[in-house]
């Protein structure tokens, strides 16, 4: 009688680390992108015979037409009835990461120390993601259609509130574009294509559901282009030329700071709320992420030519991070919502 083969084990510590890396493959194209970048500057740049501003321009008008596409009235009216948990989850989005990033401000000084907190505070503006805080949810056994309801609002306000925090504090009119052109951009890129995607969901929402891994790649794609133009300008005009290894690695310590604080604040204060695991899951994992894909449209339209790509830079290395260390969080909160059920 044959001996029945024997359950492969699931990688543990550093290989269960690298498998989950390798998993996300656009982890592993953002940094191509910006190797390529710094190996051939011109390719994106300005100099570049490819009208790479036309390209970014469609392609993030087609970012955000499938983003208003999946927008569903039925799953956000579901999800709209607790209004303290969407209170909590937008002012910490919006509210408390731009006071944290305003209260570190005393410590960057110097030019190179201004332009870095720059970019600290333009992270800390953007809005939450969509897609990853609703997957980190369900993974965590939350309440999933409050996370559709938040991540959506966080997406449709940030598109409003981004601009208008990067304006107040950052002073990006004085980048040199006028603010009418500015709102135009904003109007054509954004707005206009959410509009149309929310009109035609009725017909076509059905179609990006069952699509919605390809509308992802499509996405993704998207940005690794408008990642990749940005990091060319900046490499080009020399942008990075004054960060040494260890600023990187103190940014990257920096990220992971500010996301463990906004965890354990956020959790904290859902506590003392008396929200219940399932609503406490939600704020955490929604009012922690920042979006790239806003985040690259922003720096582009906001921040334009060289500076974009350094506004980037620590948005990528918390983007990686609220994959790998909030997937990590989410699993082991599942895991323990399923023991105190059974």
């Amino acid at each position: 009688m044959s001996q029945p083969a024997p359950t492969p084990t699931p990688p543990t510590g550093f290989s269960a680390l690298l498998t989950r890396i390798a998993s996300e493959w656009f982890l592993l194209g953002l940094a191509g992108v910006v190797l390529l970048a710094y190996l051939f500057p011109n390719a994106g740049s300005n100099a570049s015979p490819l009208p790479w501003h036309t390209i970014k321009t469609v392609g993030v008008s087609i970012i955000f037409f499938a983003y208003g596409l999946r927008l569903s009235p039925a799953k956000l009216k579901t999800g709209m009835r607790n209004w303290q948990l969407h209170l909590v989850t937008q002012l910490t989005t919006f509210v408390l990461f731009p006071l944290l990033a305003l209260a570190v401000r005393p410590f960057f000084t110097g030019a190179e120390g201004a332009l870095l907190w720059q970019s600290i505070f333009f992270l800390c503006a953007l809005p939450s993601t969509v897609s990853t805080s609703v997957v980190m949810v369900s993974i965590a056994q939350g309440n999933i259609p409050a996370a559709i309801f938040n991540a959506t609002l966080s997406g449709l306000l940030g598109i409003a509130l981004t601009p208008l925090l990067t304006g107040l504090v950052l002073q990006t009119s004085a980048t040199g574009i006028p603010l009418q052109e500015l709102v135009l951009d904003l109007v054509g890129q954004v707005i206009v294509p959410v509009a149309a995607g929310v009109l035609l969901n009725r017909w076509l929402g059905a179609f990006a559901e069952r699509n919605g891994k390809l509308l992802r790649i499509s996405d993704q794609v998207i940005i690794l282009l408008i990642v990749f133009t940005a990091f060319c300008e900046s490499f080009a005009e020399g942008v990075f030329s004054s960060y040494a290894l260890q600023d990187v690695v103190g940014l990257s310590l920096g990220m992971v700071g500010l996301y463990f604080a906004v965890f354990g604040i956020v959790w904290g204060v859902s506590g003392l709320l008396g929200f219940p695991r399932e609503d406490r899951i939600t704020a955490v994992f929604c009012g922690s992420k920042k979006s790239l894909v806003h985040g690259s449209v922003f720096a582009s339209l906001l921040f334009p030519g060289a500076a974009a790509g350094a506004l980037l830079l620590p948005l990528m290395l918390y983007h990686a991070l609220q994959i790998i260390v909030a997937s990590t969080m989410a699993q082991r909160m599942g895991k323990r919502a399923v023991i105190s059920v059974v």
